[in-house]
């Protein structure tokens, strides 16, 4: 079964804690949170202090984004909010294999995120030490931007990279940015296991129809 992370950048900021509760209700696998500082994207989201707060709300895992620079600095924040995954840019970090063991020494699953046009070139020396790929699909920084397509290969190559030099440890590719049912199936059968939805998943009255449907897409690899 594939895997959905609903990103609540999509949802509503004036009750984030009723939101993330709809979604464990409805049946997400974890909860993306987007986090952005103004710097590295053009936006500025929420910081640790919120992420602590809706630890409370929910059992579900939080796949924390971070979108920010110098990321090292904050994630012992996360960390100590209740971040499970932990995912920073390569763009951003310096020293990329050093923060990915900073957040495995504090417990947590480490995930590198690439920019659309980030080759793979800057992970393939950590493919051994991570946990997961999360691809952007769509230049990060909104939500609700249209679906980039010619990362489709992308994810394809990085599957085979993963089949190739990972041991039997699992590595999760993870896709985020414009995904609905039809992008969705396209990344699924691409190779990728977790799809982040914000606008596709909120845009409904009832979460666990969307949720289901990405859900129950499967891999014609």
């Amino acid at each position: 079964m594939t895997l959905v992370a609903p990103s609540i950048l999509s949802a509503d900021f004036a009750c984030l804690g009723e939101e993330v509760k709809r979604l464990e209700k409805a049946g997400a696998d974890c909860v993306h949170i987007d986090v952005m500082d103004g710097q590295f994207v053009p936006n500025l989201t929420i910081g640790a202090p919120v992420v602590k707060a809706l630890r409370k709300e929910t059992n579900l895992p939080f796949d924390v984004h971070l979108m920010i620079q110098h990321p090292e600095n904050l994630i012992p924040d996360f960390i100590q909010a209740g971040a499970d995954w932990i995912s920073v840019h390569a763009e951003a970090c310096v020293h990329l294999h050093r923060v990915r063991q900073m957040i495995h020494e504090g417990g947590k699953k480490a995930g590198v995120a690439l920019n659309p046009a980030t080759p793979l070139t800057s992970v393939q020396y950590l493919l051994k030490d991570v946990d997961y790929i999360l691809l952007m699909t769509v230049n990060p920084g909104f939500g609700g931007q249209p679906f980039i397509r010619h990362v489709l290969p992308k994810i394809q190559e990085l599957r085979q990279m993963i089949r190739e030099q990972a041991d039997e440890r699992p590595i999760y590719i993870e896709v985020d940015g414009g995904v609905n049912q039809e992008t969705g199936t396209l990344c699924v059968q691409a190779g990728a296991d977790i799809l982040v939805a914000g606008s596709y998943v909120f845009s409904y009255t009832e979460l666990e129809k969307p949720i289901r449907q990405l859900q129950t897409l499967h891999s014609s690899l």
